[in-house]
């Protein structure tokens, strides 16, 4: 039985759920990048990062070449830069909202 497009969706927002990952993906947004400098943007152990790219390549989101002794990683298509670009349209309108009902709050308790 194949699995409901709702349960793939949610695998799928489940595995965009770590801070590294959405960090990774971020960056790759400029376009592609080599291990040591998303270390450096990043700044976390090198295991963490290896452990979270790994996700991210199993997923298919992202891509690895290797160039030499150094891997290179890339976003496997617009789409994923597209999506993160909305997650930042709606985080801040929901930011905005809420910045709105403090300011209320604030002049409410005067």
């Amino acid at each position: 039985m194949p699995v409901p497009l709702y349960q793939a969706k949610a695998e799928f927002f489940r595995m965009l759920g770590h801070p590294v990952r959405i960090r990774v993906l971020e960056l790759l947004q400029d376009g592609p990048k080599a291990v040591r400098d998303l270390l450096a943007e990043i700044e976390v152990e090198p295991s963490n990062l290896s452990a979270q790219l790994a996700v991210l390549r199993r997923s298919g989101i992202v891509t690895a070449t290797r160039e030499g002794s150094t891997v290179v990683y890339a976003l496997a298509g617009a789409d994923v830069a597209d999506l993160m670009k909305a997650a930042r349209r709606i985080l801040t309108e929901l930011l905005a909202g809420q910045n709105e009902l403090l300011a209320r709050l604030r002049e409410d308790s005067a």
